[in-house]
């Protein structure tokens, strides 16, 4: 049969090939089968772990430790959300700001740019990505603080003071330059890299003729870019928005550094703050008995907004595919 299928095989064409049965195959595919099980495996170790030692915190506070805003060491009370709060505020900032200058940068790289620019930006793009989060916190604490108190908080708040809502949300009691917009947008400068670098990589990847065709019916380079380009790519985009923002939601040092640390909730997006991943850096290494149990509950709470995140991508991957 093999002798058949090889003679009726067109010339330069190879036959059609047996399934594997060579000891290196099996080795391969067991080799491979225990790196995917590996991933299984450490993700429920991890999650088993955090339950177990957030569940004292669990059970003590009940679903009030989600809704309390109250954290008293010494009372040992404790609840998470102005943490939740916190860090969903300062994602959603990041995302505003750094979403439009990545697909801007992207787009600027791969339709725009002359080819004596474009290497440099990439290469300064991807640099960016290779800064430590802790070399932001610092920069963000002693370079862009100052400046942000004195060019931006000041002048903003004097104002907005007593305009509704405009007033209340940009208004700031204590113009220090530290605060929930200050953490996001340093988290902004963050994630744009991430999101820039992968989108740029997705829109090179479209075949040219796509691009020339729609240039050879009379499109405009925006029409190009908004009816070509982008519905190409969207399922690649939405996975850099989706790597981004699981780096605002998990970043810890430089959040730290530049979100006032404040345990309180305010409408002012200038006012301190804190998020999920700068209360624990900061109470982790004292904390003890029940304050240790909250900060690993909070931990399991922030792993749990990371995976509702995961699965909202994975709905919109979905929906844009069968567009």
């Amino acid at each position: 049969m093999a002798a058949v299928t090889d003679q009726m095989a067109a010339p330069g064409v190879p036959a059609i090939r047996k399934t594997p049965k060579g000891t290196f195959d099996v080795i391969f595919r067991n080799a491979s089968f225990l790196a995917a099980l590996f991933v299984l495996v450490l993700l429920a170790g991890i999650m088993l772990s955090m339950v177990i030692g957030g569940w004292p915190a669990f059970r003590e506070f009940g679903f009030g430790f989600i809704t309390s805003s109250v954290w008293d060491t010494q009372r040992e009370q404790y609840g998470a959300w102005p943490a939740i709060v916190g860090t969903l505020s300062t994602a959603l900032i990041a995302l505003l700001i750094g979403v439009p200058l990545s697909l801007g940068i992207a787009v600027y790289l791969t339709q725009l740019a002359p080819p004596w620019f474009k290497q440099p930006v990439s290469t300064a793009v991807e640099l960016l990505a290779a800064v430590p989060s802790i070399i932001y916190g610092m920069w963000g604490l002693f370079v862009f603080v100052p400046l942000f108190a004195a060019y931006v908080q000041i002048p903003l708040s004097n104002i907005v003071e007593g305009i509704p809502v405009v007033g209340t949300v940009l208004y700031s009691r204590s113009p220090s330059g530290l605060g929930i917009l200050t953490a996001g947008i340093i988290l902004a400068f963050m994630i744009i890299p991430f999101i820039a670098s992968i989108t740029r990589d997705m829109l090179d990847q479209i075949p040219s003729v796509l691009r020339e065709s729609a240039y050879g019916i009379g499109a405009t380079t925006w029409e190009v870019v908004r009816h070509v380009l982008v519905p190409q790519a969207g399922v690649s985009i939405i996975g850099a928005i989706m790597l981004g923002l699981g780096r605002a939601l998990g970043e810890t040092m430089a959040v730290t550094f530049v979100v006032g640390n404040a345990n309180r909730l305010s409408a002012s997006i200038m006012d301190p703050g804190s998020t999920i991943a700068s209360r624990i850096a900061n109470e982790f290494n004292e904390a003890m008995g029940l304050q240790l149990n909250s900060l690993i509950a909070l931990g399991c709470i922030l792993f749990f907004v990371t995976f509702v995140v995961l699965v909202i991508a994975r709905v919109l991957v979905a929906r844009v595919k069968s567009f």
